[in-house]
């Protein structure tokens, strides 16, 4: 959040109401360019369009046509904020806003509460916003139940995680899920052409040349509130030159990194981490480093990257390279003893070895194949020559006195049954042509000759 959502009062927090939040220049540029009704939103028009949730919730006379709660489900700096007030300052309500970073049990239901005396009353209804609405737990969501279901709030709370796996069902049966896209280039350059000659902005104190926007909406990854944060910054910067020109050199003195959307608990997270397997598993070096990069800057844990990367090694890998696992086991030592910024150098050799290594998961397949043998109850008894033959009375029973010590036979092969006896002749492991699957290839099948007695030693 840009700004302070309460005014501290005793051990609680104390939401405030939006007649609380008056807007003036020393606000930041974000607050101050914050749209004051749906025709000043840009982009979301799917969101937006006639008949949909939010212009119905908007523009409704008759709070029964209207749904009671819409959850808003976006990556940051999209308009969840600002479409929760444009629906407050729509008709006579009340506006009320908690964080659920910081409101507990007890805010809610005292939100609730003053908000049913106020239905009651005066007959204002009350715009509950809830940001953050993931991070809530069971039972904070659960408070929110009653007033949703009776209407005594319109609810419209924001999350930038997936409201499926982070809200609970009852909320969720009760309220319209809206997702919010990621604004359109047109979309984000009409939010600075504003910002820089709109009066309640820069207007027009500072101009910007067409690097400094190139490189203005690449550093904000698509989060207007991060570009316009970056944009005020840079406009300070240039208004202390002679000629208040925002051009590259000064967006880089003021800003100096990227945004990145990454949650580490959520969709990008798995998202991220998903397209970096299957990067390594596709070949693409250069892919594999870039997902290994934006887990690195948005400060994924060193530790959980090295263990796909010790996975990637064996299970795309395997033994068409043993040496990848080798290397990768060694990076993981490495970033443990390390940690991170030296870490990252293993990691980075680990990654361009998995994603440059002849690919092969005939090894875990094939044991993933025997495991399900295993399942399906193909599992006989292990043949006597192999048991155990260490104890006393072993041999009366038969166990080891035919087996037939391998080092003695031509090449440490000898021909005799190790499987049981369902599973002789079943072959688990098919090596691929792959790497250095294509010399054991060979060798296997010269060993499985030996060992089902089709040739000699």
């Amino acid at each position: 959040m840009e700004e302070d959502l309460f005014s501290l009062g005793g051990d609680a927090p104390v939401p405030r109401t939006l007649s609380d939040r008056n807007i003036d220049h020393r606000a930041p540029l974000a607050v101050r360019m914050r749209p004051r009704s749906l025709e000043e939103i840009v982009g979301q028009q799917a969101a937006l369009e006639p008949g949909s949730p939010l212009r119905r919730l908007v523009a409704a006379d008759d709070s029964r046509t209207a749904p009671s709660s819409v959850i808003l489900w976006g990556p940051p700096g999209t308009g969840k904020t600002t479409l929760a007030y444009v629906v407050a300052q729509s008709g006579d309500r009340e506006f009320v806003e908690v964080s659920a970073v910081l409101a507990g049990v007890k805010d809610i239901r005292e939100v609730v509460d003053q908000a049913r005396a106020r239905l009651r009353t005066v007959g204002r209804e009350t715009v509950l916003f809830v940001d953050e609405v993931h991070r809530f737990s069971k039972s904070q969501q659960d408070a929110l139940l009653p007033s949703v279901e009776n209407r005594w709030v319109t609810l419209v709370a924001a999350t930038t995680e997936n409201p499926y796996f982070s809200v609970i069902s009852p909320l969720l049966s009760r309220s319209i899920v809206l997702t919010l896209e990621p604004l359109e280039r047109a979309d984000l350059d009409a939010l600075v052409d504003r910002a820089l000659t709109d009066p309640r902005g820069l207007d027009e104190s500072v101009t910007l040349t067409d690097d400094a926007r190139e490189a203005l909406l690449r550093l904000g990854g698509g989060d207007a509130r991060k570009i316009l944060t970056s944009l005020e910054a840079a406009a300070a910067a240039a208004l202390l030159k002679d000629e208040p020109e925002i051009d590259a050199a000064t967006l880089a003195q003021a800003v100096n990194r990227a945004a990145l959307r990454y949650d580490r608990g959520g969709d990008q997270h798995y998202d991220v981490t998903s397209a970096f397997i299957k990067s390594m598993r596709g070949s693409d070096v250069d892919a594999s480093l870039h997902y290994l990069a934006r887990m690195i800057e948005s400060g994924e844990d060193p530790r959980f990257i090295a263990r796909r990367v010790v996975i990637a090694a064996g299970e795309e890998v395997g033994m068409a390279d043993p040496s990848a696992l080798q290397v990768a086991v060694a990076a993981m030592q490495a970033v443990q003893m390390l940690g991170l910024p030296e870490g990252r150098i293993p990691l980075a050799q680990a990654v361009v070895h998995i994603a440059s290594a002849p690919k092969s998961n005939a090894s875990y397949r094939a044991l993933d194949a025997a495991i399900a043998d295993v399942r399906d109850g193909k599992a006989g008894p292990v043949p006597a020559h192999l048991r155990d033959a260490h104890y006393a009375g072993a041999k009366t029973l038969g166990h080891g006195t035919e087996y037939r010590y391998a080092h003695d036979a031509p090449h440490a092969v000898v021909a005799q049954q190790y499987a049981p006896d369902e599973l002789v002749g079943v072959d688990y492991y098919r090596p691929t042509g792959h790497g250095n699957e294509a010399q054991i290839s060979r060798r296997l099948e010269a060993l499985r000759r030996i060992l089902r007695s089709e040739g000699d030693a």
